[in-house]
């Protein structure tokens, strides 16, 4: 069964091809991916690599964890699952309402 790991500390010169050839030398990759800033394109200097079994990945985190790639260190360990974000969109407001008789009113009659 295939193990997805985390690899963090990326250079921003890495490239998907060349982190799936550099963990090819512990196994079979799956997959090789960066993630990127949805707006600039740039990476985030992290992505993920799917080895096809366990004791593959066992072995890339032995050989790159904390060894360079590109000119960084990169932190290599067993993927987590993501973990749910609260929903909404961003922005929360407060439910404590506003105009009248809070702040600076102006020239309401009932703040006569």
């Amino acid at each position: 069964m295939a193990k997805k790991l985390f690899v963090g500390g990326l250079s921003f010169d890495t490239t998907e091809d060349g982190l799936k050839e550099t963990f090819s030398k512990a196994g079979t990759v799956e997959s090789a991916t960066i993630i990127v800033d949805r707006s600039s394109g740039r990476s985030k200097g992290f992505g993920f690599v799917e080895m096809s079994s366990d004791e593959e990945a066992n072995k890339a985190i032995e050989m790159f964890n904390g060894k360079d790639l590109d000119g960084r260190n990169v932190t290599v360990n067993e993927a987590r699952p993501m973990e749910p974000r609260p929903q909404g969109g961003g922005f929360q407001r407060d439910n404590r309402g506003g105009g009248r008789g809070r702040g600076f009113g102006g020239n309401h009659r009932d703040n006569w």
